[in-house]
């Protein structure tokens, strides 16, 4: 080392500084010192058999941290179990994301799997900025090698990268906004956490047609064809944001936030039945996935809201008449049960069956109805049901196809080809509400002008108080009651839970609402509605 350069010892990795500044050479300290060489030699070349060891996961993990730093692609690959995708990644962190230096420190490995820090600095057309963050690494063995690899995710160069997402930076295409609600509180991904991709589709939807200028951020790319929006990491150098003002309210997305905290994979959202303004969107799930407005899951018996409303609308049921719950029926060759083969006395009215969620109840009405695609008619012409919603972000239209023999039998207590997400339903029951669909909107249309859906025809009035009667009669003594019992007002609910192939507990629904607030949550294998999802819903219909 001559005089114009420097070195430190950092975690294992010694960086080789010239005058200050980084100059990409990084050599692993060997087991008993020295210049590091033959430790990373050891690394390239241990073979093996056998579950990985300890001691082999660290060594490999710090020759490929020694080589990502040292923006050696090609030897860092050499180290992963994905050649291809780990080159490109390596290279592009100095070239496409534009870090200028690195110091990256691996901490005491857990088995495989190996904690590291990095601390960074990104550089722009003259401008600096600080990166740090904390990530892992798994290291397993090679499939014909033998060796210790890593195993290559697009995480182990930045923990919030998914599959086929990138580091890049630069001016982007559109400029900042400043999101606020419709009190004028500014909506930031770091106080809501679940808007982080929301505030991204805004931006990249409205911000050059609300005005204001880019200014160099570090951003992460969305997977091709993945329609998600770009995420930003790191602000370089400030644009001049424009004001979007969105129809969420604060206070009721900060509840959905912190009532799907409690539970794994859940999903929220809330809208305002007289206007179908969508007020909180809220998802907690490990793989950062929107289920809340893009979901497709069997909504189960949520779906009984639809499916009431055909039956009063044709006559062939009404809320005070008798609508027998026996244990079991069966359609088309195929037995439907109550939760735990529960069932109602003779002369149990239709109100009643609908608030204890009976199947049955429902099922042996299919005969009387006499037509296949009555049901997927009212969920379309008076629930807007596939219509072509566009709310002002990307969303998913719930499904309801037209079927027959079982898969119609499953269909009326939402199961079989039906498919739904929290915003679809919190949609029902708004609908149910008013009696009038109207279709949610995150933004006024009127910002680009879009098509607004609108529904064949409003709901009878007839109907639309039976049903209405109905889920207040499920929110007070029904399956909702004791989820729904800290919400006060004239309120009204409906469970659900869905079985899913495969799943060891079915998805957990469900929907209510409180005065102009209507909301549904769904909670993945959460087991019944009343016990996950139920929770949440009352959350944040008490915020509203």
């Amino acid at each position: 080392m001559n005089g114009a350069a420097k070195g430190a010892v950092i975690g294992g990795v010694f960086l080789v500084m010239a005058g200050g500044a980084a100059v990409g050479a990084y050599a692993l300290v060997g087991d008993g010192g020295g210049d590091g060489k033959d430790g990373e030699v050891s690394a390239r070349s241990e073979r093996g058999s056998g579950p990985v060891t300890e001691k082999e996961a660290a060594r490999a993990a710090e020759a490929f941290l020694a080589a990502w730093a040292a923006g050696d692609g090609e030897g860092a690959a050499a180290l992963t179990n994905n050649a291809a995708a780990a080159q490109s990644a390596v290279a592009d962190f100095r070239t496409k994301a534009y870090v200028s230096r690195a110091v990256i420190t691996p901490g005491t490995p857990t088995g495989t799997t190996v904690p590291f820090s990095v601390a960074a600095e990104v550089t722009y057309e003259g401008v600096t900025k600080p990166l740090a963050y904390a990530s892992k690494l798994t290291v397993v063995r090679g499939l014909t090698s033998g060796k210790p690899l890593v195993d290559w995710q697009p995480s182990v160069l930045h923990p919030e990268l998914g599959p086929g997402e990138s580091l890049r930076a630069g001016a982007p295409a559109t400029p900042p906004v400043k999101a606020v609600d419709r009190n004028g509180v500014e909506l930031t991904a770091e106080k809501y956490p679940s808007l982080r991709p929301v505030l991204g589709q805004l931006r990249e939807t409205y911000g050059a047609k609300a005005g204001g200028r880019p200014g160099a951020e570090l951003w992460i790319e969305p997977a091709a064809g993945s329609g998600a929006a770009k995420r930003t990491l790191l602000t370089l150098a400030e644009g001049e944001p424009s004001l979007l003002t969105t129809y969420l309210d604060a206070k009721v997305q900060a509840a959905a936030e912190k009532a799907v905290a409690a539970y794994p994979e859940a999903s929220v959202v809330a809208v305002q039945p007289s206007n179908g303004h969508i007020l909180a969107i809220a998802n907690h799930r490990k793989d950062g996935y929107d289920a809340a407005m893009t979901g497709n899951r069997a909504p189960g018996s949520t779906m009984k809201i639809v499916t009431a409303a055909m039956l009063i609308d044709r006559g062939k049921v009404a809320a005070g008449q008798p609508a027998d719950c026996p244990a079991l029926a069966e359609w088309g060759g195929r037995g439907f049960h109550n939760l735990k083969n529960f069932s109602l006395p003779a002369g149990t009215n239709f109100a009643t069956s609908f608030a204890r969620s009976c199947n049955t109840a429902f099922i042996k009405q299919i005969d009387d109805v006499d037509d296949d695609g009555a049901l997927s008619r009212e969920a379309t012409e008076v629930f807007g049901i596939g219509l072509d919603w566009k709310t002002g972000i990307k969303s998913t239209d719930g499904k309801v196809p037209t079927a027959t023999g079982a898969e119609a039998a499953a269909a009326y207590i939402g199961q079989g080809r039906i498919t739904m997400n929290p915003l679809n339903v919190a949609s029902l029951t708004a609908t149910a509400r008013t009696g009038v669909f109207r279709q949610p909107l995150l933004v006024p249309a009127e910002l680009d002008g879009r098509t607004v859906a609108k529904a064949q025809r409003r709901m009878k009035p007839a109907v639309q108080q039976q049903l209405v009667s109905m889920m207040r009669l499920t929110a007070t003594s029904g399956t909702a009651a004791e989820a729904m019992r800290p919400v006060g007002g004239d309120k009204g609910a409906k469970t659900g839970s869905a079985e899913v192939d495969g799943a060891g507990s079915p998805d957990s629904w469900f929907t209510g609402f409180s005065g102009d607030v209507a909301a549904a949550a769904m909670v993945e294998g959460g087991g019944h509605g009343g016990d996950a999802a139920g929770p949440i819903v009352a959350t944040v219909l008490r915020a509203g």
